[in-house]
């Protein structure tokens, strides 16, 4: 029969992840290239990070929970690092990030309740669902962008600010308009700045993964560069971060042990990521966040029918076959992560060795 799980899982006990060292060295590894994923593109890199612990045994909400706890002090350090290289618009950060809290609050209520209805099945259901659903969307936008990006510059044709973010910049709203260096130093409300901000919150805080909705909305409606959208994106980690951290710690749900151990191999890689940035061209970013997402969607997408058959909602699957779809997900998702770090090395690398070339012909020259 299918239906809603027994009322037993109204009080299921929260469970934490069995640390062996070989989980704990898997974690470090997913914590670096997670890392070097949220220096590279902004976002915080939760969207490899949150399925990443979930195919290693974490219910979704402890992945979620224990992802904002490691996120804000490695959003922090990326931040610092990227402001460096002058990518960072601080105050758009700090004001998305004040709106973000609103979304936090609300998102964290969404995943407490569906684990109270249907315990932690439900949660991790919710989590996959909402990921193949906003990854298709999202990593199939960026992917069209950046092909179309980098055609145009093959051509030789200039940046063009999106017509929506035209727009929005053209609008204006007496008593709310704020400057941004991001912009040109143009002027935008901030009444367009606030939903941003609340879906960005939101959706961090319900499956750990703001940047989805913080970078590409940046990018495409407010009008700023990809570059600086990634790194101002960081700022906006760090403070909703915090307060969502906060807020899941109350009702037990961070597991420091996994928070620790992420942030340790995150600190390393968000550093090389951030590097990254300087020697590669816009496209490149988008086409390296958009491979990482669709290849992630894959991967959440064959455990979508085994939670569905854990909480009766569909005819069972037979034990093999769910076994098989497990090992598919957890196999997808390795390649993602394998890929991103790949690919963010092999721009770097790239980068560096056209820079060092540019700079011994113009030593030439002189």
């Amino acid at each position: 029969m299918y239906g809603r799980p027994s009322r037993s899982l109204l009080m299921e006990a929260i469970t934490f992840l069995d640390l062996t060292p070989t989980i704990v060295v898997l974690l470090f590894v997913v914590g670096f290239i997670g890392g070097m994923v949220s220096g590279f593109i902004g976002s915080g890199g939760a969207f490899v990070l949150t399925p990443a612990m979930m195919s290693l045994g974490a219910p979704a909400i402890v992945a979620v929970a224990s992802n904002m706890a490691h996120k804000f002090p490695k959003a922090l350090v990326g931040s610092i690092k990227r402001a460096k290289y002058g990518q960072v618009d601080v105050k758009l950060g700090v004001m998305m990030g004040i709106f973000a809290e609103a979304g936090v609050f609300y998102g964290k209520s969404v995943m407490t309740d569906i684990r109270n209805q249907f315990g932690d099945a439900g949660t991790d259901l919710y989590v996959s669902a909402v990921f193949v659903v906003v990854l298709a969307v999202v990593g199939g936008f960026v992917m069209r962008d950046a092909l179309r990006s980098r055609r145009e510059e093959g051509v030789g044709t200039p940046h063009v600010t999106p017509k929506i973010a035209l727009w929005v910049q053209s609008v204006r709203i007496p008593g709310t308009m704020m400057r941004f260096k991001s912009i040109g130093n143009k002027e935008i409300s901030v009444l367009f700045i606030l939903p941003l901000g609340f879906a960005t919150g939101m959706l961090a805080a319900s499956i750990a993964v703001g940047g989805f909705i913080g970078v590409p909305a940046m990018i495409y409606v407010l009008g700023v560069p990809a570059i600086m959208a990634t790194a101002t994106e960081l700022v906006v980690a760090f403070v909703m971060g915090a307060g969502g951290t906060m807020l899941y710690a109350w009702d037990g749900f961070v597991d420091i042990r996994l928070a620790m151990i992420i942030l340790a191999g995150s600190l390393f890689g968000v550093q090389i990521g951030a590097i990254g940035t300087t020697y590669v061209k816009e496209w490149v970013v988008k086409m390296i966040m958009a491979m990482i997402m669709l290849i992630v969607l894959v991967s959440r997408f064959f455990k979508v029918p085994v939670y569905l058959s854990n909480l009766d909602l569909i005819p069972t699957i037979p034990e093999g076959t769910l076994t098989v779809l497990s090992t598919l997900s957890f196999s997808t998702l390795g390649l993602a992560l394998l890929a991103g770090a790949g690919a963010i090395l092999l721009a770097l690398f790239k980068g560096i060795h056209e820079d060092r070339k540019a700079k011994e012909a113009a030593s030439a020259d002189a």
